[in-house]
């Protein structure tokens, strides 16, 4: 009974693509710095100054942020008209819980 119990977990676990906790939190944490030294960057580019722009957290960079799924936080295979992970689109597009989309059939 044990090693059945071991087995359903593991496929749970499998099935269950999310994303570490602390890598979606880096995610908004490098968000809300992009926005808080947004007017900031700006005026340190248009004047020129690459010593200013230098002394700014790498993270402030808007280059440094990724797109993640919104349900799962997957970095790769990342649909920006949807918002969502190509595995997401697939599962709910199936189940016709986004309008407009469906199976394409020939």
């Amino acid at each position: 009974m044990r090693w059945a119990r071991e087995v359903v977990v593991k496929i749970i676990i499998k099935e269950n693509k999310m994303a570490k906790e602390s890598m979606k939190a880096r995610e908004v944490k490098r968000a809300k710095l992009v926005a808080r030294y947004a007017e900031k960057r700006k005026a340190l580019k248009e004047a020129g100054d690459q010593v200013g722009l230098s002394k700014l957290p790498r993270n402030s960079n808007p280059i440094r942020l990724h797109n993640r799924c919104k349900l799962t936080g997957r970095p790769k295979g990342y649909m920006r008209q949807f918002g969502i992970s190509r595995i997401q689109f697939r599962e709910m597009a199936s189940q016709g819980l986004i309008p407009g989309v469906r199976k394409a059939s020939w």
